[in-house]
């Protein structure tokens, strides 16, 4: 089979596609032939070794230090079940169905062996697989920031920080289905798309800095990776939550040790691959309540070009990949 491969950390042209096995399902897993897949910010964080501070040597030593260990990257899909193990009970041959292979990578490549306790799920009839690609990695994010971590409750002031990205455009949806006023933040450029998902204001991050707003907010949280409890303490409301979605090790490591500051909550780290996420994040969807932003959509040829525009930083939602 088919697969984007890379060998060394560096720009997007040290992918390519090559010749890989095509895996063989164990008995508690399933064989899912990808009909689509995203290059996601994580996927350029590891082929470039670009990580928040702090991280560098633990991404090295988890990946591979002069090399990456796992060659494939890629964190979620949507295909066709074509094959399941002896012991699948949930899924069957045929079945369309979406992953959030995440840690576990390997999404970039015509098949993918998953099992099926990991987070996998059925696609909703509404959905195409382009959409269903895009729908678990800001979705699975937003939902654990709002829902498990700072707990949003309907009438609350709400502020996403980075809001047209892929996790951002998912958290101001999720916020406005929780019941809670979206502040988004971004660029003018993408004022119009923010609004459209829910978000009540959009504050353009060029012309205004939020932290220096005389407005306060029950939950803030931040998917860019620039702010922290110091910058953002001014703006948060008496028993205000900060969810720092992409905070680097110290804040990590402050936020488990010192969650409660000043009447105030902080959260950080990475957010779990669970299969009852994704199943939530399907219903919405196939309710209406949650759409995932689709930039652009590359075929599996030009899967570089793919890299390369994530690499600008400058993308809206979600870049979907076909094959």
């Amino acid at each position: 089979m088919k697969a984007a491969v890379y060998h060394r950390y560096g720009p997007p042209d040290v992918v390519a596609i090559e010749e890989v096995p095509k895996p063989v399902p164990a008995r508690d897993e399933v064989l899912v032939k990808v009909r689509a897949t995203t290059v996601s910010s994580g996927d350029w964080r590891l082929r470039s070794a670009t990580v928040p501070r702090g991280f560098g040597l633990l991404v090295r030593l988890a990946a591979g230090i002069t090399g990456p260990r796992k060659g494939v990257l890629g964190t979620e899909l949507a295909g066709d079940v074509e094959a399941v193990g002896a012991g699948v009970t949930r899924f069957d041959v045929g079945d369309r169905v979406f992953a959030l292979t995440g840690a576990g990578l390997g999404a970039h490549a015509e098949y993918r062996s998953i099992r099926e306790s990991a987070a996998l799920a059925h696609i909703p009839p509404k959905l195409t697989y382009e959409e269903a690609a895009a729908l678990s990695f800001g979705g699975a994010t937003a939902l654990y920031y709002l829902r498990d971590r700072t707990k949003v409750q309907s009438g609350e002031r709400v502020l996403i920080n980075g809001a047209s990205g892929a996790v951002g455009s998912a958290a101001v949806q999720l916020a406005r289905h929780f019941g809670a006023v979206v502040t988004g933040v971004c660029s003018g450029a993408n004022a119009d798309l923010v609004r459209s998902l829910g978000a009540v204001q959009v504050i353009d991050h060029t012309e205004r800095d939020f932290t220096k707003s005389a407005e306060v907010w029950d939950v803030i949280v931040d998917t860019v990776g620039n702010q922290s409890f110091a910058t953002c303490e001014r703006v948060l409301a008496p028993g205000g939550r900060l969810g720092l979605a992409s905070g680097d090790l110290g804040q990590t490591i402050g936020a488990m040790a010192r969650p409660s500051r000043a009447g105030r909550s902080v959260f950080a780290g990475v957010s779990p691959e669970r299969a009852e996420d994704l199943r939530v994040l399907a219903e919405l969807a196939e309710a209406g309540a949650y759409k995932p932003v689709i930039d652009r959509i590359y075929p599996f040829d030009r899967i570089v070009d793919a890299h390369a525009h994530v690499e600008t930083r400058r993308k809206r939602g979600n870049v979907v990949i076909t094959l």
